[in-house]
């Protein structure tokens, strides 16, 4: 979008952690305001007319009714965690947040690097945005620990791992997938 720009590009304005995306990890888009992105983006014009805010919770008209019923669908990023995680940004502050963000960031490069079968990307992506982090470490360095020594293919690694975040999701009375129109 002509003349929108952001210098966080992990974290959008509206609360989705692009730096958990897909697309952003693939190349295929710069992130909130890095470039191409999403031309149409509402949320972005919305942005430009309240004096370039960075972050919608800086807007003094914050939570709009842009917020009441914030996409109840998925694009290539979870959309389920948004108002969770830009209420959390508003609650500690972004340097706080996108060291967090960061944080889950490197571990999915981790993922994709060592455990994936080339079919993880969006589950792994998805586990990243909704399970909780502390027990995210906690179920990685348990699994990776059990498995480092044994001499498994990167298919089977990826299952063990996968498997204990279903549980993990399970528990927490989460589900690890995108929620698609008409599905």
């Amino acid at each position: 979008m002509k003349n929108f720009s952001r210098t966080n590009l992990i974290f959008s304005l509206c609360g989705l952690n692009c730096g958990l995306c897909p697309m952003k990890l693939g190349g295929y888009c710069p992130g909130c305001g890095g470039g191409a992105g999403n031309q149409t983006c509402g949320i972005a014009r919305c942005s430009l007319k309240h004096d370039h805010v960075e972050y919608c919770f800086l807007c003094p008209e914050y939570p709009c009714s842009r917020y009441s019923n914030i996409d109840p669908y998925d694009s290539f990023l979870t959309h389920q965690g948004q108002l969770r995680d830009i209420e959390r940004a508003r609650e500690i502050g972004i340097e706080a947040y996108n060291n967090q963000l960061s944080k889950r960031i490197q571990i999915l490069e981790q993922l994709l690097s060592d455990y994936d079968d080339g079919r993880s990307k969006t589950f792994y992506c998805l586990a990243m945005n909704l399970l909780p982090l502390p027990e995210i470490e906690i179920l990685l360095e348990r699994t990776i620990h059990e498995i480092a020594f044994i001499d498994l293919p990167v298919k089977e690694k990826c299952r063990q791992i996968t498997g204990q975040f279903k549980e993990l999701a399970q528990e927490q009375g989460i589900l690890l997938k995108l929620r698609k129109k008409g599905s």
